[in-house]
């Protein structure tokens, strides 16, 4: 088995360009992986996209755990980031290193991210003390946005260098930068020695995520941000479509014109 890509490899990228992507189950990570993205997030987004809830902020520990380990059970090289969800880190340091030690014991994770810059510097320097790598996450926090100023591009020019300087400090091996503005996304790249890694946040990044579902046009409110390969979800619409008229039409099943075996992979003709 290949050996999974560590978070001081990624470290190294500064100043590279490098793509990452989310993936929430096994056959969308063995494409995620079979494309070449060696960077694959477990993002708490599964709770809209996957789960159907309004926010992320009803995603559990839990959910993490059983999502990573389908991604990580269907990868060998792809270095893992698993988010820790709303409530399973703000606590306290010791809440946030337990919750943690489960994604990497349980769910799969090469790594965990938590959001918040100066104000969760403490846990990112427990959970990295513990011997867990963290990824940072400043500019809009999608976990607790309702609670201010919303999905808003963020321009806060002092408030955001010194967030991006507090996860440095703690330990952090790399940060998302979440809908900051262009040229100030641009400023705490050249500022930080670490990667920044954009999801709205303009092109000077050092890496970009976006979410799969909007990259392969499954989710219907996708960000104006990202960018659309693919439309799947018509693909799918009508291939389901064209099945439910077969059935109707009673075109399929066809009659079998031989026995049909079992093997261990299932029946095969």
């Amino acid at each position: 088995m290949s050996r999974r890509v560590g978070a001081a490899e990624i470290a190294a990228r500064k100043g590279a360009s490098f793509p990452m992507i989310t993936a929430y189950d096994a056959p969308f990570a063995r494409s995620v992986e079979a494309a070449g993205i060696d960077v694959i997030l477990v993002g708490d987004s599964l709770g809209q996209v996957v789960l159907g809830f309004d926010s992320t902020a009803q995603v559990e520990l839990a959910d993490m755990i059983r999502h990573g380990a389908a991604v990580a059970r269907a990868t060998e090289r792809a270095h893992i980031v698993v988010d820790l969800p709303f409530g399973s880190y703000e606590a306290s340091d010791q809440l946030a290193v337990a919750s943690a030690t489960e994604l990497v014991k349980r769910g799969g994770a090469s790594s965990i991210k938590l959001e918040g810059g100066a104000n969760a510097a403490s846990r990112i320097g427990a959970i990295v003390r513990s011997g867990i790598p963290v990824c940072a996450h400043i500019g809009v926090l999608p976990q607790t946005a309702s609670l201010g100023s919303g999905f808003r591009l963020k321009r806060e020019r002092d408030r955001l260098l010194r967030d991006a300087d507090a996860v440095v400090e703690a330990g952090a091996f790399a940060v998302v930068l979440e809908m900051v503005e262009d040229a100030l996304a641009a400023e705490i790249t050249q500022r930080i020695p670490i990667p920044t890694i954009g999801i709205g946040a303009g092109p000077h990044c050092d890496g970009q995520v976006l979410v799969l579902h909007d990259v392969l046009g499954l989710y219907p409110d996708a960000p104006p941000f990202a960018k659309q390969y693919a439309a799947l979800r018509e693909s799918a619409t009508t291939a389901l479509r064209a099945y439910a008229d077969d059935v109707r039409a009673r075109t399929f099943p066809r009659e079998r014109t031989k026995a049909v075996a079992r093997d261990g992979n299932g029946y095969r003709t």
